[in-house]
């Protein structure tokens, strides 16, 4: 049989369900995981678990198996679990490895294979490589034979969100956030956080909160084109003062203020620092991917915070972070860590950071973003992910690296940056980036105007220029 070599891409492996990702394909990376474990001295543990997605049960339980035939004990979540919830349980059980089934906010065709390391995040970039280049070319896949190994005592299930609901009963007043003059909407977009708000949060007007594999056909990734029932939920609810979104394994955030405007990552990642930081009295180091705003590094000068740049891909993030203090990490796409909490992305969490915030400043989110804006001025951010060949992709990505592109349309630029894409900062104060998503046929437009306006005569400007 020819197989393909599988890659792990910013944030594991992911594939399309029934073409390249099988329960044979799953069998070939849990086995090199295994026999990665294997190489290294003492017993080894992995917590697996599964979010939402179509087949997740059947592809934990493979994955369970292979690393059982291998004499690895693991620890099988009951029913679907978020990302956080996996990290968590890695950290909180003394297990060597997480796996979790998932494909994070991509679409409904997709799932994928994550891995998470002991400290309570992602695996780092150089374990990753070492796991994938002991994935062989084939593998026997072993029968799944749960109450068997059970009987073994090679498996054992856990309940990983009881685990988190617990914790965050620790961290957080809820009987304060209950009765707080705000009241919240949560979108789980059928995600796996979808119990944790209902339990919590009793009163919070929920959407999505089912359990749907397809997700009615939307990718569940909480940005504003994707969450339009929400947006519109609030502005007809006068009530309502906060939205939250979570995507499908509930690692990342998306936020509406009282008049159903959506926030996006760049403004929540300020706002965390200015509540840590100047609220709760905190220090640190900032992580910031390469396409998150220079916003963050006025601010963090305006503080005397230090701050540093990463590739895309939150593995990078985490890995600063089991080895100095950070105070904030933070992606574009909506996956934000703070100090307090595990060095993983955790949109739940997060939101209960700025929920708790609103509520003990008795301020609504748009006059918390105005208190950002009077520390690094007003701006506007927006992304277009256009659909495009490899071919193409690449071509654009090859152009724009050997400087093929003197300006775009009447937008000018006077540095570029290409530590993962090509960012350009513009003459009018603001930046744009171009970048080939590495798991999907896309290119990535990033685009920070000082209007809502300009940013889209942006984006349409370089739309109009490589296409």
């Amino acid at each position: 049989m020819q197989t393909e070599k599988i890659k792990f891409g910013t944030d594991g492996w992911r594939a399309i369900i029934a073409k390249e990702y099988t329960v044979y394909n799953v069998a070939r990376v849990a086995r090199g995981l295994a026999e990665w474990l294997n190489g290294k001295a003492g017993q080894n543990t992995v917590v697996v678990g599964h979010d939402c997605r179509f087949g997740g049960q059947m592809f934990a339980e493979t994955t369970a198996a292979v690393l059982c035939a291998h004499g690895i004990k693991v620890l099988l979540a009951k029913g679907f679990v978020s990302t956080p919830m996996v990290s968590m349980g890695v950290l909180h059980l003394n297990a060597q490895q997480g796996v979790v089934i998932t494909a994070s906010h991509n679409p409904v065709g997709y799932n994928g294979f994550k891995l998470k390391g002991p400290h309570g995040g992602p695996t780092s970039p150089k374990e990753i490589a070492e796991v994938e280049a002991l994935i062989p070319d084939e593998t026997e896949v072993p029968a799944v034979n749960i109450s068997s190994l059970i009987e073994q005592g090679l498996l054992e299930y856990v309940d990983l969100e009881q685990m988190y609901i617990d914790y965050l009963k620790g961290k957080f007043d809820f009987e304060q956030l209950n009765n707080s003059p705000f009241k919240l909407a949560y979108d789980a977009m059928f995600g796996a956080g979808q119990n944790v708000i209902r339990t919590l949060l009793p009163a919070a007007v929920l959407l999505h909160c089912d359990d749907n594999p397809g997700f009615h056909g939307q990718a569940p990734e909480p940005i504003d084109k994707n969450l339009k029932e929400l947006a519109a939920t609030i502005a007809a609810t006068p009530e309502l003062k906060l939205g939250l979104a979570t995507d499908g394994d509930a690692d990342r955030i998306g936020l509406f203020d009282e008049d159903g405007n959506f926030v996006d990552s760049h403004h929540i990642i300020l706002l965390l620092i200015q509540y840590l930081h100047q609220h709760k009295g905190l220090n640190g180091k900032v992580a910031i991917a390469f396409s998150v705003t220079d916003r963050v590094k006025r601010m963090c000068e305006a503080y005397g915070l230090p701050v540093e740049v990463t590739p895309i891909g939150f593995k990078y993030i985490s890995e600063i972070m089991t080895q100095e203090d950070v105070l904030v990490g933070g992606e574009e796409s909506g996956g934000i860590a703070v100090k307090g909490h595990i060095p993983e992305r955790d949109g739940i969490y997060d939101g209960l950071l700025i929920y708790d915030l609103m509520t003990q400043t008795g301020k609504t989110l748009k006059q918390l973003c105005d208190e950002v804006y009077a520390v690094v001025g007003t701006f506007s951010y927006d992304r277009l992910d256009l659909t495009i060949e490899n071919e193409k992709k690449e071509s654009i990505i090859a152009k724009a690296l050997a400087g093929g592109y003197p300006q775009f349309g009447k937008y000018t630029f006077n540095k570029v940056e290409t530590i993962d894409g090509v960012k350009y900062h513009l003459d009018n104060g603001g930046w744009m980036m171009l970048r080939a998503s590495g798991t999907e046929p896309l290119l990535r437009v990033y685009a920070e105007g000082n209007s809502k306006e300009e940013t889209a005569d942006i984006l349409e400007n370089i739309k109009q220029t490589i296409l």
